[in-house]
């Protein structure tokens, strides 16, 4: 089951957090990862939470999730991101939607 990285960062340093991108797509593609979400306009409809950056990856499951966040191939993207932003990084499981679930919201 399809799991999801869903990540609000705010950028320090533009200059270094390019070099961070460039580094971390092929790591993100190497453990089955996608960019659904990649920057944009944040619109907040409810609450106070207005992300600077929002990123949404999907990985094939939780562990391979885990395992791009925990790999080699990853750590010099993820140290280099570290110094030059502020994130807030979640991995969640996805969950099957019922094919009804426009229909019955409850479902």
């Amino acid at each position: 089951m399809a799991a999801y990285v869903v990540v609000d960062i705010t950028i320090r340093d533009q200059q270094a957090y390019e070099r961070y991108k460039v580094l971390a797509a092929p790591a993100v593609a190497a453990y089955g990862g996608r960019y659904l979400v990649r920057g944009g306009a944040a619109d907040t409809l409810e609450g106070n939470w207005l992300p600077r950056r929002f990123v949404v990856l999907q990985f094939p499951s939780v562990e391979a999730g885990r395992a791009w966040w925990d790999s080699a191939e990853y750590a010099p993207a993820k140290a280099l991101r570290q110094t030059c932003a502020d994130t807030n990084m979640v991995l969640v499981g996805g969950a099957p939607v019922p094919s009804d679930n426009v229909r019955n919201p409850e479902a």
